[in-house]
């Protein structure tokens, strides 16, 4: 693993940690003040860190204690100043689930620039599968 690789996975680490802890300021520490946030809430996106505070805030009270958050097959291609990472997340204890449905499977690509002397997230995508057919997001996958 290169140096630049293992800075841009502490980064992702960091935003994980801060995302299970809930810690808005921390999280928002992460990001560029121009960022491009896709989420699978509406609505197409939330572009500039007021609207990202405002997303995660939105999704923290969606949960009564700690996000649980798993990563897996974490990939990580970077350059000297821009990387992307693509990833998997488990995603459990939403309040909003059903008592059959704790947690669900979903994707993330992340986005990072180096500037300033650190690595920013710049753009994220997080999305579920659909069946077009039906129009039914896909929440029962898994790896």
């Amino acid at each position: 693993m290169t140096t630049t690789e293992s800075e841009v996975r502490a980064v992702l680490e960091s935003r994980v940690e801060a995302c299970r802890a809930k810690d808005i300021d921390r999280l928002m520490s992460l990001y560029s003040p121009d960022i491009v946030y896709f989420d699978v809430v509406p609505p197409l996106y939330f572009s500039g860190t007021d609207a990202v505070r405002n997303n995660f805030l939105r999704w923290f009270n969606e949960y009564e204690g700690p996000i649980g958050l798993e990563t897996r097959e974490l990939n990580i291609v970077a350059s000297e100043n821009a990387a992307f990472a693509r990833m998997l997340h488990q995603d459990m204890g939403n309040a909003n689930l059903t008592e059959k449905q704790k947690g669900f499977w979903l994707r993330s690509t992340v986005c990072c620039e180096r500037s300033d002397g650190g690595w920013w997230i710049t753009h994220e995508h997080i999305s579920l599968p659909v069946d077009f057919r039906s129009g039914s997001v896909l929440m029962n996958l898994a790896p």
